[in-house]
């Protein structure tokens, strides 16, 4: 997620533990350790500019390595206050701080690759925004009023909201997926396979709804609402998904270019699709600006002619004018087919 709740999540796990007169330090190592894991940002190459979504979410955030990010953490700490404060009690703070980072980001739709080194599966559980303010500030307020009394209790409170947001995100994306696939029965498609929701930036009520069939990728926008709320369907469109095999028959297998589509397509999930405004362009199929447009946020440039470099990576961040009306429109509920 974000560097905010990463951080806040460390922070309220380490102060958890920690009795009244160690708070401070608890929540300032804890913070630190919840953020470490992406320093594996830095991890970047200018002739290979997938090198960086390669490495993300990667070693660093696997649970094997979590001994090793909070002896880092500590050590940091304990050359700094080595004279006040013991290894011993740094190393705990850190540690349980650290052990939030892949577990956390799990929870998104990105991939983690949290069973490194027995498995590079990028793990993605779907069941919250990778920026999600109601969660973050949930955590903030507890860490702010725990940090104020120097107490364990708050930050405890604050822990229990944080698995019950995403327990809350499991149901609603049970919910969202049963909608989904009702949808795809509608059209015919009982034969759909790949059955993917993943909620929309920001929130729990709204979501992303894919799944593929016959080489295609169908996509819409589901709002599941809450307290029993009828789900409302935003039909979106359809996008026909990459044909990599015949791409690879263009390609020297050898090719920096051939490495770069299977890279792209294990960091997407295999959700590969042309952007349909930019015939070069292999668009990752997963997101969008609005959860029912095929519209990718960002892919990679296929030219094979220039096999002997490395893919560039582009991106289209930039919302269109009208899309933040249409999202807000489709968070109330207006808008849906009849």
């Amino acid at each position: 997620m974000d560097p905010i709740s990463q951080g806040a999540l460390g922070a309220i796990a380490s102060t958890s533990l920690a009795e009244p007169k160690q708070a401070r330090l608890a929540l300032l190592v804890g913070w630190a350790g919840g953020m470490l894991a992406d320093a594996d940002i830095f991890i970047r190459s200018e002739s290979d500019p997938l090198l960086n979504i390669e490495f993300h979410r990667h070693f660093t955030h696997s649970l094997a390595f979590i001994p090793i990010g909070g002896l880092l953490c500590a050590g940091v700490f304990w050359l700094l206050l080595r004279s006040r404060r013991s290894f011993k009690e740094l190393f705990v703070f850190a540690i349980a701080g650290y052990a939030t980072a892949g577990l956390l980001d799990a929870c998104t739709s990105y991939g983690t690759q949290l069973l490194w080194p027995f498995s590079n599966a990028r793990i993605a559980w779907n069941i919250i925004s990778i920026i999600d303010p109601i969660f973050t500030l949930g955590l903030l307020v507890a860490l702010g009023i725990g940090f104020a009394r120097r107490n364990r209790f708050f930050p405890r409170i604050g822990l229990a909201f944080a698995l019950g947001y995403l327990l809350l995100g499991v149901v609603q994306n049970d919910r969202a997926s049963s909608v989904g696939r009702e949808l795809a029965g509608e059209r015919g498609h009982s034969d759909a396979t790949r059955f993917t929701v993943k909620p929309s930036i920001g929130n729990l009520l709204l979501w992303r709804s894919m799944y593929e069939r016959d080489d295609q990728i169908y996509v819409d926008a589901v709002r599941v609402g809450f307290f029993g709320q009828t789900p409302t369907i935003f039909e979106g469109a359809v996008t026909e998904k990459v044909d990599l095999a015949g791409l690879r028959e263009t390609l020297d297998e050898a090719s920096p270019l051939w490495k770069d589509l299977d890279r792209f397509e294990h960091f997407s999930d295999g959700y590969l699709a042309w952007h349909p405004e930019k015939p070069m362009i292999i668009g990752d199929a997963r997101y969008a600006v609005l959860p029912n447009s095929i519209l990718p946020l960002w892919g990679i440039e296929f030219d094979a002619s220039k096999q002997d470099r490395h893919a560039p990576f582009v991106s289209f961040r930039q919302a269109r004018a009208e899309s933040g009306g249409q999202l807000w429109s489709m968070l109330v509920g207006e808008g849906s087919r009849d």
